[in-house]
């Protein structure tokens, strides 16, 4: 694996100070007509519930800066970070390395066109797609650009929050022996869960000295796939944000990222109602809107230091695939795109050894950052859907007293499960493009790196 460290070097002329925070947002809304993300099938938008943003929040102490920036989309592949990255460097000075950007796994935002695609999209939807993708990380820059030119003396505090009601572990032990995977409401097979949740509801909140909200960053664990439909969503974050900022005054910016989430989602099998739409959106974010309320309350002040940021790439290994899967997904690939062309598994399957085959087995080189504020607060960045066990043994594993795991950050290499998942197997191990063992390479480096940090 190879290792990059980024020591950050304090200007010779900056004198000690308070810490700075700016904090932006830019509309990253598609027009309609854009493909939308998250299915294993085409499907065109026809028009927007609620805008989609680029969130950014600059921190700077003592001359060193660094930037978070959370995107409302499926997920960033690597191109577009580098893109946005090189483009943040140029118009704001902070080096590419120093930026997290992270998307929040909206199932409502558009396909991020970029290498292989699972949608064979022509005509109007891969127009639009691809002058989407091209137009992206220039507004990516554009609101870390903003957010630098907002910088402002900050108090900064956090919290932990703790919300178990709305998050559920999707893979369950069933009574034939089996694992299976969102296995349906009351359904008499099931066992009970195959794996934990994560409902912690890490917060930090920005404030200015005289106690004015400028932003609150929010992280919890729950994948974002409650809305459905043809109508351009940030999903249940959409209200989370409205209601902190009813709460809290009208600039108040609220970051959300997901957690490690790659197993979890907001379906409970033992409650028989439906759970599709946008009120059960509005449902998950008024309730953890309240969590991160009470949250709020009791948050303490934490050490506001300069940031410090490292990172590490990891070399992932990739599953195997024999000459007859190859020939046998190559029989499938063709009908990507299409409703119910082949049965879903195949599907799953059939993408995941023709992307594999592509890479002409180079390893997946998996990026691991971390971005520390002073001595109590740290964020980890991850660059897949990741298994919540592995994100709860590296919060576990940190010095800080606030860590904050986001997933999807600097790329988007898909599923990431832990070993015990892959022998398990159902459509996670399947879709997975990096082989087991890989979750847990994570979490060693990202340990290495917030020890690093600290």
């Amino acid at each position: 694996m190879r290792t990059i460290a980024i020591w950050i070097a304090l200007s010779a002329t900056a004198a000690a100070g308070d810490l700075r925070m700016g904090a932006a947002a830019v509309d990253v809304t598609p027009p309609p007509g854009a493909p939308m993300a998250g299915y294993y099938f085409n499907r065109a938008a026809e028009g927007v519930h609620d805008p989609l943003f680029a969130k950014a929040l600059v921190f700077e102490k003592d001359g060193a800066r660094a930037a978070l920036v959370a995107c409302d989309l499926i997920g960033l592949p690597r191109p577009v970070v580098e893109r946005a990255r090189r483009l943040i460097e140029q118009s704001t000075g902070i080096p590419g390395e120093l930026v997290m950007i992270s998307a929040t796994h909206a199932h409502t935002g558009p396909v991020i066109l970029e290498g292989s695609s699972r949608y064979n999209l022509s005509g109007d939807m891969l127009r639009i797609a691809a002058g989407y993708a091209a137009g992206l990380p220039g507004k990516i820059a554009e609101a870390v650009r903003k957010a630098n030119g907002a910088l402002v003396p900050v108090r900064l505090s956090a919290a932990v929050g703790r919300e178990e009601s709305l998050t559920f572990n999707r893979r369950f032990y069933m009574k034939d022996g089996t694992v299976g995977w969102n296995p349906g409401k009351l359904n008499p097979n099931i066992l009970r869960p195959a794996g934990p949740i994560d409902p912690e509801a890490p917060v930090v909140y920005f404030q200015t000295p005289d106690g004015k909200p400028l932003a609150v960053y929010v992280n919890y664990a729950l994948h974002l796939d409650t809305v459905g439909g043809l109508r351009y969503s940030a999903d249940y974050p959409y209200t989370l944000g409205r209601l902190l900022a009813e709460a809290k005054g009208a600039d108040l910016l609220t970051v959300f990222t997901i957690g490690c989430a790659g197993n979890l989602n907001h379906i409970d099998v033992q409650w028989r109602d439906p759970q599709k739409g946008h009120g059960e959106a509005a449902r998950i974010g008024t309730v953890l809107a309240a969590e991160v309320l009470k949250t709020l309350k009791r948050a303490e002040p934490a050490d506001a230091g300069a940031p410090a940021v490292r990172s590490e790439i990891v070399r992932l290994p990739l599953p195997e695939a024999t000459p007859a899967d190859l020939e046998w997904a190559r029989r499938i690939t063709p009908t990507f795109g299409t409703p119910q062309a082949a049965p879903f598994m195949d599907l799953v399957r059939a993408f995941r050894i023709a992307e594999t085959a592509e890479r002409q087995g180079r390893p997946i080189e998996a990026e691991v950052q971390v971005i520390a504020l002073g001595r109590d607060v740290a964020w980890v960045g991850l660059p897949g859907e990741i298994f919540t066990e592995l994100g709860m043994a590296i919060k576990r594993a940190s010095p800080f007293r606030f860590t904050i795991v986001a997933e999807l950050a600097n790329g988007s290499i898909g599923y990431v499960p832990n070993r015990k998942a892959y022998l398990e197997g159902n459509y996670e191990a399947v879709s997975a493009r990096c082989a087991a063992g890989s979750g847990e390479m994570l979490v060693d480096a990202a340990t290495r790196l917030l020890l690093a940090a600290r």
